[in-house]
């Protein structure tokens, strides 16, 4: 029986982004579609960026989850256009980097409060973070540095 896209959808949002577990590649906003094509299942995935070193392990990530859910057929398609954006992240998904630690992105180009104790007064410490879609900052208040997930 081959289960429906919805099914499908939900499945994946159980799949963890490999640079930061507590989202899901549903919420971060790179699933763009999910299709039936005959007997194979084609995940359209647009990466956070063109180089990001994820792509592989997410792709490889996906296709483990549907095959241990019983599909056997998927084509995972690198979507390159449109690009990424942080507008593609879910609500829940900004409220999950928020929880874990990490301030989610902002129009303004940077961090609103600190994610440790809401503090509002913040320095960044670097424009390059743990990872290349973050940026390092801390926060005068508690002095806790945090890494900022930049608005792209």
């Amino acid at each position: 029986m081959i289960p429906d896209v919805a099914t499908i959808w939900t499945w994946l949002d159980q799949v963890p982004d490999p640079e930061i577990p507590v989202i899901s590649v549903v919420d971060l906003g790179i699933v763009r579609d999910v299709a039936w094509h005959g007997d194979t299942l084609e995940v359209a995935v647009t990466p956070t960026y063109s180089g990001c070193p994820a792509t592989s392990v997410i792709a490889m990530d996906i296709e483990t989850a549907l095959y241990d859910r019983g599909v056997r057929n998927v084509r995972i398609r690198t979507q390159i256009a449109p690009a990424w954006t942080t507008d593609w992240l879910s609500d829940t998904g900004r409220a999950k980097l928020l929880a874990y630690g990490i301030a989610p992105p902002s129009p303004a180009g940077g961090p609103e409060a600190c994610p440790q104790c809401g503090g509002t007064a913040l320095t960044r410490i670097s424009q390059f973070g743990s990872t290349p879609c973050k940026a390092h900052w801390r926060c005068d208040t508690c002095l806790e540095p945090f890494d900022y997930f930049k608005c792209i």
